[in-house]
């Protein structure tokens, strides 16, 4: 495997991971429909260690708009309450003695063109990253070119094969935005 194969791997591998983190950006946004990704990150003060309520509890969807967290310890109702209040997540929490439920409003059509410009500058975002590290490849690439650790041409191939790559991830990320723009606008 060639320098320049494994600065297209290393750079391939790192905007796969731009577009992971786009996908659990994507998640975190509120659809209308009850999704354990909401909340399921939230960190709870327990007994003093800040803990991803996902860790205390159970979190199921007993109904479309519900989400219900059951937590294993029945003495940290209030302390889950209060890190979903916290979390700010524009959801108040039901506390019933077991269990707590949040209800999931109905989004109004503002609220929903609101999410969908959320969801572009995200995706904007995600954007920048790629190119960002489109960026730091090719320079590293014109550095080896430069040195005369690999020819004109050589450079010119990888470029073009990193503009390839690059593309290709921008148009992964694309689709990724559509689906969750149509997600949120659907009623």
């Amino acid at each position: 495997m060639t320098t320049q194969d494994k600065i297209l791997k290393e750079t391939d591998s790192r905007m796969q991971k731009s577009i992971e983190s786009l996908n659990r950006e994507m998640s975190i946004i509120r659809t209308g429909r009850a999704n354990p990704s909401l909340v399921e990150d939230i960190l709870v003060d327990y007994y003093g260690v800040p803990t991803p309520l996902n860790q205390l509890s159970s979190i199921s969807i007993p109904e479309a708009r519900v989400l219900m967290i059951q937590p294993w310890d029945k003495q940290s109702l209030k302390d889950i309450e209060k890190g979903i209040q916290l979390a700010n997540i524009g959801l108040t929490p039901n506390n019933d003695g077991t269990v707590v439920r949040l209800s999931l409003p109905i989004l109004t059509e503002e609220r929903r063109r609101d999410l969908v410009r959320m969801v572009k500058r995200k995706v904007e975002d995600g954007h920048v990253s790629i190119r960002n590290i489109r960026r730091d490849s090719i320079t590293i690439l014109r550095n080896m070119e430069k040195n005369s650790e690999i020819s004109q041409d050589e450079s010119r191939r990888s470029q073009d094969r990193l503009q390839i790559l690059t593309d290709g991830h921008i148009s992964k990320m694309n689709l990724i935005g559509k689906e969750k723009e149509s997600e949120v606008m659907e009623v």
